[in-house]
């Protein structure tokens, strides 16, 4: 996995975007069916923002370098390597702060909208 890790994280960032002009921060290692991986590193932006918006789709993210502040809503939550943070479809979110390596799995699933109970 580490390996695997190494030669995602060396693509980025990104051929840029009409958001990213400087490349985009994240790169789509897999999908099957409703789930899609990525990996993102905010880092790469070129003002130091995490400048994502609301995604239709449920996401986890799985934390895989450096320590960050994710804002869910007026929630804060500390991450570091190896933790694990849920945000349901359509909440407004981002890392506030994080260390300039730091690197995260985003796993998308589910329909638009979100999982419903």
């Amino acid at each position: 996995m580490k390996a695997d890790f190494l030669r995602t994280l060396r693509q980025l960032p990104a051929a840029p975007t009409a958001a990213y002009p400087e490349g985009a921060p994240f790169i789509r290692a897999l999908a099957h069916g409703s789930m899609t991986l990525e990996l993102y590193a905010p880092g790469s932006n070129a003002d130091g923002r995490d400048r994502q918006q609301p995604h239709a789709r449920d996401e986890l993210y799985v934390v895989q370098r450096g320590p960050a502040t994710l804002r869910i809503g007026a929630q804060r939550f500390d991450a570091a390597p190896g933790d694990v943070l849920f945000v349901p479809a359509g909440a407004d979110h981002r890392f506030e702060t994080f260390a300039p390596d730091f690197a995260t799995w985003v796993v998308f699933h589910g329909p638009d909208g979100g999982e419903k109970p």
